[in-house]
């Protein structure tokens, strides 16, 4: 029978001897419980780690909530919006009728008070809603329509296409935004294209902010799409044989729009801002018409007397733009998706 190798005690070698010296690594009663804190220690690390950023732990799925916030603003806009939506049937005064009563402060009849020519201020902020949610919503459509065209276009094909089309996008943005709204503005004053009118319709005005705001658009999708091109899910799609509009439309299109629609809600507020602009110096849509910007531009004289004539509607202005940009930032870090958590 060969002899026992001494690296390796033999089976009949007891704790004790001279290769287990004390003989307590098989006799200590604690070894289970050294054990079992050990592995304490580990887990309260990782939920250290769990607690300083979920999106390190594997098949850590954190619940992300909107905020009162979001609903708070949201709620706000779609106030406005279904207030000036349903104008027409809501029991409010004609906006435009002319009554006795002039800068006359808010009353139970009045709610808002009366402007310098006596009509109510209340039904005119909320028909001026109309005009402003319709810029702010056509202007930033069109921009997302053309300027998500060009992004997709420059940020997947690269090279010639992506120079040229993004050459055109820094000539935009050279050109002052409100400068260049006003040229676009002023130039067609007259004129109509078919049966649209241009210069001071809502049409026009739309289509001169949604100009402005094409380049930022691009600019956006292009970043998105360059990063998207090169994801392992478009390579594998390719590799299957898929075509370019394929590829675009459902692989990368999907993934571009969610930055998008946060950048949408943002981009409406500007407009809105945009068309006040426009409406306070007097190259909105035409009076009577009622528009926000109109109405402080109205009551700008009064300043000193009879303030709440502007001060409303620049208050209405206020929260309306504050509550989409609330809703807008709140959807952008909603939607942001961590490469750690995916």
């Amino acid at each position: 029978m060969p002899a026992p190798s001494p690296e390796f005690p033999s089976s009949g070698q007891a704790p004790g001897s001279d290769y287990f010296p004390s003989g307590d690594f098989l006799e200590s009663p604690n070894m289970a419980t050294e054990i079992t804190g050990m592995v304490n220690a580990d887990m309260a690390v990782a939920d250290s780690l769990h607690t300083l950023d979920p999106d390190q732990v594997a098949h850590a799925a954190i619940k992300k909530r909107l905020g009162w916030g979001f609903w708070v603003a949201s709620t706000w806009v779609a106030i406005v919006a279904l207030s000036a939506l349903f104008a027409p049937v809501l029991p409010i005064q004609n906006p435009n009728k002319l009554t006795s009563c002039t800068k006359c402060f808010p009353d139970s009849y009045h709610w808002f008070g009366t402007d310098s020519l006596g009509r109510d201020i209340f039904s005119r902020v909320i028909w001026g809603g109309r005009v402003s949610l319709t810029v702010g919503i056509i202007a930033i459509l069109f921009g997302l329509v053309v300027g998500g065209l060009i992004g997709l276009v420059a940020g997947f094909f690269g090279g010639r296409p992506e120079s040229v089309l993004m050459w055109g996008m820094d000539v935009l943005l050279a050109f002052p935004a409100l400068v260049l709204t006003l040229a676009l503005i002023t130039f067609t004053q007259g004129r109509s294209v078919g049966f649209i009118p241009l210069g001071n319709s809502i049409w026009m005005i739309s289509l001169a902010i949604g100009i402005v705001s094409i380049p930022p658009v691009a600019r956006l999708v292009r970043a998105s799409t360059l990063v998207f091109s090169h994801r392992e899910f478009v390579l594998a799609s390719r590799t299957l044989g898929a075509g370019n509009s394929r590829i675009l439309r459902k692989e990368i299109l999907p993934n571009v729009m969610l930055p998008v629609l946060s950048f949408a809600i943002i981009g409406v507020a500007v407009a809105i801002t945009a068309e006040g602009a426009l409406a306070f110096l007097g190259l909105s849509v035409a009076p009577p018409t009622a528009t926000w910007g109109s109405m402080i531009n109205e009551g700008r004289n009064s300043l000193e007397t009879e303030a709440f004539i502007s001060m409303i509607p620049a208050t209405i202005l206020f929260l309306t733009v504050l509550g989409l940009n609330l809703a807008g930032d709140r959807v952008r870090e909603f939607l942001d998706v961590k490469e750690g958590g995916l």
